[in-house]
């Protein structure tokens, strides 16, 4: 028997209108449904299986823009900017420095390569530096694309960031350039890159035919490699689509753990579908939260136990999870992190204080740990295995985490709100992240400038 758990807002998928949705769990799944008057209803699955969606959510008080960047007049999701109703501090900003890319992969959020977009020059980029600045930075920047590894000024956009005082510099990339051109990533290096977020999506060419159009193992081991080589940390990021790599999910953490400590974690990403999509996607061709924690759990045979998973503190519970370890001299990996499966009594979580924790989170176990050398040692008696955790948790920290980006179908206007990843727009806006990529079923977008024949 179905249920009707809450009410949100969401957006037609045909034409962007905001509409009323609801949270209807029935059978143990949650859909959203919504409908809208010239269009019909619309259902699409958000949550399939346990943890349940009532255990996960948790309270959070809001915590709001200091100086709007954009009136609020058409409401969500037509008003980004930030506008004074945006509900979450940014955490991370994405930077688009170029729209090129050198891969043309079936699955894309950015249409790369097809824009016609010109790269943003230096003096672009250090003008979005200081409005980061007036808007309440420095923030953690990812440098996206596009590849932004086509750009060859990359480690002076790096140099130039931290002469404006941003210390976290996240790099977007299909790993590429960095597996053939050592040299360029001993640049980046030296200029201050924190770590490199490597899309990943299995461990075998089989995969990388679906997803990307061409085998590409080779060159992502040698990416890694070199990070190994350079001393640069790295999170692998696959992109789950069930049916291609959903069963991989364990072998591609287990490759992870193997090339640890360079190797900080995988950041999961389950499609989303944005772009022209002239039919609706099927509740089978996507895989939820829940469903990539037991996929982790069964995958892992035992290693890994869904208890160790937990919600956010920055963004929306729905979109995303985190599970933190330390990897042990004998192959186990001892959680430390933890989520009472029950509905959440706790005091509410302040957001702001959520994405501060975010911030400071990334930037400490992303990057690749610091030899022993630099850091200080306190004398005292050996407290035997105590000691070699702690030790262990100073270089063997090993994160599991997932984004469920939001699409036409299963955007829901609370999640959107609370978002603390939001990118720099080239009409000097800050866009959460799921708005910016919003597309109709013809591929129409609100905000990025794209031919829409994409997906993510």
């Amino acid at each position: 028997m179905a249920e009707i758990l809450s009410h949100t807002e969401s957006v037609c998928p045909e034409c962007l209108a905001r509409i009323p949705a609801k949270r209807v769990t029935e059978g143990g799944d949650t859909y959203l449904v919504k409908t809208c008057p010239l269009h019909g209803e619309f259902q699409t699955v958000i949550w399939r299986g346990e943890p349940r969606i009532t255990s996960w959510t948790r309270p959070k008080i809001p915590s709001f823009p200091k100086n709007p960047a954009t009136e609020v007049r058409d409401g969500c999701p037509f008003d980004c900017g930030l506008c004074g109703e945006h509900r979450q501090h940014t955490c991370s900003v994405l930077l688009e420095v170029t729209q090129r890319c050198d891969l043309n992969c079936p699955i894309c959020f950015a249409d790369s390569g097809e824009t016609g977009l010109k790269d943003w020059t230096l003096q672009e980029i250090a003008a979005w530096f200081e409005r980061l600045l007036a808007m309440g930075g420095p923030y953690n920047l990812q440098l996206s694309g596009g590849e932004p590894c086509l750009r060859d000024d990359l480690p002076e956009i790096i140099r130039l960031g931290r002469s404006y005082g941003f210390q976290f510099f996240q790099l977007n990339t299909n790993g590429l350039r960095l597996a053939r051109d050592p040299e360029y990533l001993a640049q980046l290096k030296a200029a201050g890159l924190s770590t490199v977020f490597l899309q990943f999506d299995g461990t075998n060419d089989a995969i990388y035919n679906r997803i990307r159009g061409r085998g590409l193992l080779v060159q992502k081991m040698a990416a890694i490699a070199n990070c190994i080589e350079m001393d640069v940390g790295v999170v692998l990021v696959p992109t789950l689509i069930p049916g291609v790599n959903t069963e991989n999910i364990g072998d591609i953490i287990r490759l992870a753990l193997a090339q640890m400590p360079t190797v900080r974690g995988v950041h999961f990403q389950p499609i989303s579908y944005f772009g022209r999509y002239p039919e609706q996607p099927s509740d089978s061709s996507r895989i939820t939260l829940p469903e990539v924690i037991q996929a982790i759990e069964i995958q892992m045979n035992g290693l890994v136990s869904s208890r160790a998973f937990c919600p956010p503190g920055c963004e929306n519970a729905l979109c995303s999870f985190h599970a933190n370890f330390v990897l042990m001299p004998d192959g186990s990996l001892q959680p430390i992190s933890r989520h009472e499966q029950e509905s959440c009594g706790c005091k509410p979580l302040i957001a702001a204080e959520g994405a501060a924790r975010a911030r400071a989170f990334v930037a400490a176990n992303w990057v690749s740990p610091k030899p022993a050398k630099d850091l200080r040692i306190v004398d005292g008696p050996s407290l035997g295995e105590w000691d070699v955790f702690l030790e262990r948790k100073r270089t063997h920290t090993f994160c599991l985490s997932a984004m469920a980006f939001q699409d036409a179908w299963t955007l829901d206007l609370e999640r959107l709100r609370d978002c603390c990843i939001h990118v720099a727009s080239p009409d000097e806006r800050l866009v959460p992240f799921c708005a910016y990529n919003l597309t109709n079923q013809k591929g129409h977008s609100l905000y990025r400038k794209t031919n829409g024949n994409h997906s993510a």
